[in-house]
């Protein structure tokens, strides 16, 4: 059974919605969801998991929650992310998702195995974005 972790930051329960939806679809696969808060979750947790998820809405001009998960994503490097598969997800309300295409590509840098452009939900997810994170899940397990 693959262990995958789901750590997020949620500031109006956007994301947290998210991360729950993603949670379901890895159960639904036969996985072991461990869905965690960020500021509940440490790198060595990721280097033991399987596959991992991280969400966090677009804050600012479009940038990481700057107070928990820039600092967490920062603590991540190849010995934890290297040939990991990764998911990405969070919500917005301004701006064309700038903050996920950017951090796409930093955690490709990293040297994970990103699942697709990583999911964005306008404000709160609406039927597609959550059918798009149990699909996520899902894959994650796989």
């Amino acid at each position: 059974m693959k262990k995958v972790l789901i750590s997020y930051w949620s500031g109006t329960g956007n994301t947290k919605v998210m991360a729950e939806q993603l949670a379901r679809g890895v159960s639904g696969a036969g996985g072991e969801a461990v869905l965690k808060p960020v500021s509940e979750t440490t790198p060595d947790m990721v280097k033991e998991a399987s596959a991992a998820a991280f969400g966090c809405p677009a804050m600012g001009a479009e940038v990481l929650e700057e107070s928990e998960m820039e600092p967490f994503i920062s603590a991540l490097g190849q010995a934890e992310l290297g040939g990991k598969a990764v998911g990405l997800f969070g919500s917005y309300d301004w701006g064309d998702g700038q903050w996920m295409r950017d951090w796409v590509d930093r955690m490709k840098g990293l040297g994970a195995l990103v699942d697709g452009e990583g999911l964005i939900a306008n404000l709160v997810p609406d039927e597609a974005s959550l059918a798009g994170c149990l699909e996520l899940g899902k894959r994650l397990a796989g």
